[in-house]
């Protein structure tokens, strides 16, 4: 799940605040609104369908079938180590057959126990996240679950191998999808009101793990019903594909800085390499940024590193969405970041630098009895103006750097141009 960033802090006393024994609290208000409202409504309907679902011992069988096969899923996730920040698993895969063999209160309840499993047994986070993820796949399995039944009146028809069953199936799948993904989006979006929707939503990556999904889950779904015991053929090479996902995702992590999500210093430097070799190549112009974050320990000494992380994450996300697809970003360091612009000029490069300084100088982030706002300064190089490679371009870009916060940060600056040398005199020459 994408949940929103933990922005709660401690006071420099050491005696926690009601928003530090309590993150939620710290969040926006419309967040905390619309995190209760999600809730409220799963709960709701929990409790309504508990009472109005007559319980079957087979229905309790298969539940506890496939929340063991999620278990089981979990526990590999485990051995083999998920990596920080967003990642994707394939549990759909076993809440899809509980969303359309048994009754909708099923597919409320499947997601509680696997949360709680992840929780204690993968990877600890806020309280309020994984309560927010249960009820978010709760309410979105359930509108899935209750148009089936309401188109397939008899789920054991998957297993007849007829088209409409398996087309209904497939339809509610999808629905499930798009109604979990939105749910989770409107939050992240609500956190974070400068996040772009398109970031939030699919894309090209996203959208073919959720169709892997959709069809596993199809498919695990037809075993189900075809007989309970295929789980145990079905098992093996989910478990499997799971492990080649999070392997996968492991390799991207190990490109990323853990705590903005952004590029490593050193991942950067080699995507910054091939972008300066492609860039002399075709001849095109190419602009650095090294972005420093005016008196960053100043927000640290004051309100506490808790704070001054969330000031770290929430710049970088500024300056991710504010930039282009092509365009490199990454932590430098510290409070630094380096931007390379591919095709870019003097007059785009500092149109880009101070649209970052404007929107990074807008950023709030909640602190005990506070807003905490800061500001950036930025120094900017022009390939084959400032430096001829990725080096050069880098002490230039420093230097300008430099020369902004001597002349009071929250500001971009250029390199400053090099004196020419003064004329030799006759006497020099012949000397």
């Amino acid at each position: 799940m994408t949940a929103p960033s933990q922005t709660s802090a401690t006071p420099r006393d050491g005696s926690p605040s009601r928003r530090g024994r309590w993150p939620l609290l710290a969040q926006r208000r419309p967040l905390v609104v619309y995190f209760f409202g999600v809730v409220a409504l799963d709960l709701a309907a929990i409790a309504y369908l508990l009472i109005a679902t007559p319980f079957h011992l087979s229905h309790l069988a298969a539940f506890a079938a496939l929340t063991v096969c999620g278990a089981v899923c979990i526990e590999a996730t485990r051995r083999l180590g998920m990596p920080a920040g967003v990642s994707r698993d394939l549990l759909s895969a076993w809440w899809l057959p509980v969303v359309l063999l048994l009754p909708p209160v099923y597919a409320l309840l499947a997601p509680i126990p696997l949360q709680i499993l992840l929780q204690v047994r993968v990877r600890a986070t806020v309280v309020y996240r994984r309560v927010f993820s249960a009820a978010a796949i709760g309410v979105a399995a359930c509108a899935a679950s209750v148009a089936f039944h309401a188109w397939i009146p008899a789920p054991g028809e998957l297993s007849s191998g007829r088209a409409l069953p398996i087309l209904a199936a497939v339809a509610c799948a999808v629905l499930f999808t798009a109604l979990n993904t939105a749910l989770i989006a409107i939050a992240v979006r609500t956190a974070d009101p400068d996040t772009r929707w398109r970031e939030l939503l699919w894309n090209r990556e996203s959208a073919l793990l959720d169709a892997v999904e959709l069809c596993l889950g199809v498919t695990v779904a037809i075993a189900c019903a075809l007989n309970l015991g295929l789980l145990l053929l079905a098992l093996p090479p989910v478990v499997l594909l799971q492990r080649s996902l999070l392997h996968a995702q492991l390799q991207a992590a190990a490109r990323t800085d853990p705590k903005t999500g952004l590029l490593n210093a050193a991942a950067w430097q080699r995507e910054a390499d091939t972008e300066i070799v492609r860039a002399r190549r075709t001849g095109e112009t190419l602009a650095l940024l090294i972005v420093d974050i005016d008196h960053f320990k100043r927000v640290n000494d004051t309100y506490g590193h808790l704070v001054g992380d969330q000031v770290l994450i929430g710049v970088a996300g500024t300056l991710r969405s504010q930039l282009r697809d092509y365009d490199v970003v990454g932590r430098f360091g510290g409070e630094e970041f380096v931007i390379l612009l591919p095709r870019a000029d003097v007059t785009e490069a500092r149109r880009v630098a101070e649209r970052l300084r404007s929107r990074v100088g807008r950023m709030a982030v909640p602190a005990d009895h506070a807003m905490v706002t800061v500001t950036i300064s930025a120094g900017v190089a022009i390939m084959n103006m400032h430096g001829n490679d990725l080096i050069e371009l880098l002490a230039a870009a420093d230097l300008a750097l430099y020369r902004a916060k001597e002349l009071g940060r929250d500001r971009i600056c250029l390199p400053a141009r090099p004196t020419a040398p003064p004329p030799r005199t006759g006497d020099e020459m012949t000397g």
